[in-house]
């Protein structure tokens, strides 16, 4: 299989269903922010200092240490104008990428320090969104970005936040979304928050195998009802390679491939956390071949100093993959989207595939 060049890949057409707003702030966005509001605790002032100060204290093999340098970009987006400058930036840098459809997400009660409430947090984001979409379509970039609000685990607002999602479901936010420290914190602390979304008739994804192994991602999705995995890469654990070299499934990882659910995997991210050794050992390259619904994404472009046109270039190169698994990828996002099945549909025909043609066709 030739595998494709990064300029090809970054034509290709991409499909982001796991990014962090804060996580993908632009460096200078940061440094100029903590500059405005008075933010003094940034470990250094310069943007490409700082880009690599994140790079390196992300990359500890530990989730707790990973989410310790969220600190500082939350800390600088505690004003509407803050979340809408970083919102509308994040649209226009996915698009500039080829992200043709993306769910960002981010946790409203993060961003409540210096005064604002929790609708106008999310109506700031939500501008931003609106703007960046626009002014990349201006340049010939067109994407459509849908909202996740998450709730932190080791918090006590996920009804609360989850009465957001439905409030705001026809406005821009596409779903719910569980996020924080996995070991000591299990979905379960939080059943209320997903029994109300799904009488409501609302999606979740909920954060699951990554930190922790499987029963994190059994309580998510037989416990919760989760939609789809936040990463779920620990699913691996419950999958036996014998002597021949074939897959043996246990019972959760059957259900898991049975039900389609899909598995929002973040290689690089999962590398830098512990949750896998290197990109060649991770667990995408197996879960694809088994025909699981894997999904590929950033995870938190500034710390792990990535973009999905550098994902799938990455494991293009780990697994010798070319364009039709790229193509695979990308429909398996794309039907694995929180918006109306008719529009996945649409840009799966009207966008994707003959993006996918097209590049494939030279």
């Amino acid at each position: 299989m030739e595998v494709p060049s990064l300029a090809v890949i970054q034509q290709a057409p991409k499909v982001l269903l796991h990014d962090h707003l804060d996580g993908g702030v632009r460096p200078s966005t940061v440094a100029e922010l903590a500059q405005e509001n008075g933010y003094l605790d940034l470990p250094q002032t310069d943007p490409v200092a700082l880009a690599s100060w994140f790079r390196t204290a992300a990359d500890s093999g530990s989730l707790d240490q990973y989410l310790e340098t969220f600190r500082h970009t939350v800390g600088v987006m505690q004003s509407a104008a803050a979340l809408q400058r970083v919102a509308s930036e994040c649209a226009q840098d996915l698009a500039v990428d080829g992200v043709v459809y993306a769910e960002v997400r981010f946790a409203p009660e993060l961003h409540v320090d210096s005064g604002l409430n929790l609708n106008e947090v999310v109506e700031a984001v939500l501008a931003g969104f609106a703007e960046g979409s626009q002014v990349a379509a201006a340049s010939g970039h067109v994407i459509r970005v849908g909202t996740l609000l998450t709730a932190m685990r080791t918090a006590a607002k996920s009804r609360e936040i989850a009465e957001l999602v439905v409030q705001y479901q026809d406005r821009g936010v596409v779903g719910f979304d569980i996020a924080g420290r996995e070991a000591g914190y299990p979905p379960t602390r939080h059943l209320d928050a997903f029994e109300y979304l799904r009488r409501e008739n609302a999606h979740f994804t909920i954060h699951a195998g990554e930190a922790f192994g499987l029963p994190s991602i059994w309580e998510a999705i037989q416990w919760c009802g989760a939609d789809r995995l936040g990463h779920g890469v620990r699913i691996i654990d419950d999958i036996r390679i014998d002597d021949a070299g074939h897959a043996h499934l246990g019972p959760l990882a059957a259900y898991v491939r049975d039900r389609r659910i899909p598995l929002e995997l973040c290689p690089t991210s999962n590398v830098m956390t512990g949750a896998a050794e290197s990109i060649a050992q991770h667990p995408i390259g197996l879960l694809s071949d088994l025909k699981f619904r894997v999904t590929i994404n950033t995870d938190n472009r500034l710390m792990s100093h990535t973009t999905m046109t550098q994902e799938m270039a990455t494991v293009c190169e780990a697994f010798d993959w070319g364009l039709p698994q790229l193509q695979w990828l990308t429909v398996n996002a794309m039907k694995s989207a929180f918006i109306p099945f008719d529009q996945r549909l649409e840009m799966i025909n009207s966008i994707i595939k003959p993006g996918y043609a097209t590049l494939m066709s030279v």
